[in-house]
């Protein structure tokens, strides 16, 4: 199938042959009818008239339609007319220079939106029936090698065009190849992306309630527990369900924040609805965020502050813990890094840590519309 570029040069190729052919045929009408003896002029004006009008005619054929074989055919037999009515005319006063014109100037168009093979044979037709006309009007032997010139033209009008036609193949055929490697690098960040996400509900579910318990900061017979570990995988196999289109955000925060086993103060609106991955990411960082508060703020209170609208907003999460130094954090921990701050970024939004030791611990997430 052809591509982008040689559909418009085959297009450009038969619009082209149509302006070459109409802005030639003034002057070649001009030049033969000056040239005319007064005994001929007759004759003559009858064959300029022919070709005049079917060049009319031809143009807008290569204009309206794809210039096919019947139009060639009709071309080449209308002006093998206008050759066979006006020869012995233009041979005895010496007026052969708007023939060929008008004939060099149609071999050579012919290149331009025909096959080569059809090309060819139009141009070894049109030169043999001149040639035949040239040799039994006696003409003189200049004008038969003339002839030869009008093949050595149509040849390299041939040779320029297949030339310039490979450079279009070759330039959609890298255009198809990269498009390819497009939809490659995008499937293969998809798929990255799917498993992101996936390490991180891993790390944000049963791998942080597993450590917890592995490292004795909840006890394994606490009463919650059970229910916690059936959320956990709850959520991991909710990655294949059907997703909506919108979700409201504040309550995708108040389930998180009921699973956090930490007291949150939440101050949000009654509802604020947003596409359903830009809610769950919002939503996923700020659960990370609060479960952050419980492992390591030594404190089991927070605030959740949120403002704005479905166009922009800012959540806040915060809390009166221990803090930290957030140049001192490991670039190994995917906690904050991909939980919180790559989620955001996927999203087109931006996390701020503020922390200090002994200062608590502020967390903005940011996000706006690209149109806000």
């Amino acid at each position: 199938m052809a591509g982008e570029a040689v559909r418009l040069l085959v297009r450009f190729g038969r619009q082209y042959a149509a302006v070459v052919r109409l802005a030639t045929l003034a002057p070649i009408v001009v030049i033969a009818l000056l040239r005319a003896a007064p005994e001929n002029l007759g004759v003559i004006a009858v064959a300029v008239g022919i070709a005049a009008v079917w060049t009319c005619c031809c143009a807008w054929g290569l204009l309206r339609t794809s210039a096919g074989r019947l139009l060639l055919a009709a071309d080449v037999g209308v002006l093998l007319v206008v050759c066979l009515i006006s020869f012995r005319a233009i041979v005895a006063d010496e007026n052969t220079g708007w023939l060929r014109l008008l004939v060099t100037f149609a071999c050579v168009t012919w290149q331009w939106h025909t096959a080569p093979v059809a090309g060819a044979a139009a141009a070894l037709l049109i030169d043999g029936g001149m040639t035949a006309l040239v040799a039994t009007a006696g003409a003189d032997p200049s004008v038969l090698r003339a002839q030869v010139w009008l093949l050595v033209v149509a040849m390299l009008s041939r040779l320029a065009w297949t030339l310039v036609a490979r450079a279009a193949a070759r330039a959609d055929r890298m255009a198809a190849e990269g498009e390819q490697a497009r939809r490659e690098a995008a499937v293969a960040e998809a798929v990255r992306a799917e498993e992101r996400e996936l390490a991180n509900a891993l790390h944000d579910t049963a791998a942080t309630t597993l450590l917890m318990v592995g490292t004795g900061q909840v006890p394994a017979d606490a009463p919650w527990l059970p229910r916690q570990a059936t959320r956990d995988l709850d959520r991991l196999r909710s990655g294949d369900a059907p997703r909506p289109g919108r979700v409201d955000l504040v309550d995708l925060l108040r389930t998180g924040v009921d699973v956090t086993h930490v007291t949150v103060d939440l101050h949000v609106p009654e509802r604020l609805p947003l596409p359903f991955d830009v809610a769950t990411a919002i939503s996923d960082a700020a659960t990370e965020a609060i479960n952050n508060v419980r492992r390591h703020a030594g404190t089991d209170r927070a605030t959740i502050r949120l403002d704005g609208d479905e166009r922009a907003l800012r959540l806040e999460i915060a809390d009166d813990g221990a803090g930290f130094a957030v140049d001192d954090v490991p670039a190994t921990r995917r906690g904050l890094r991909e939980s919180v701050h790559g989620r955001m970024r996927r999203i087109g939004g931006t996390a701020t840590v503020s922390s200090g030791v002994g200062a608590g611990t502020v967390i903005r997430l940011d996000w706006g519309r690209d149109d806000a």
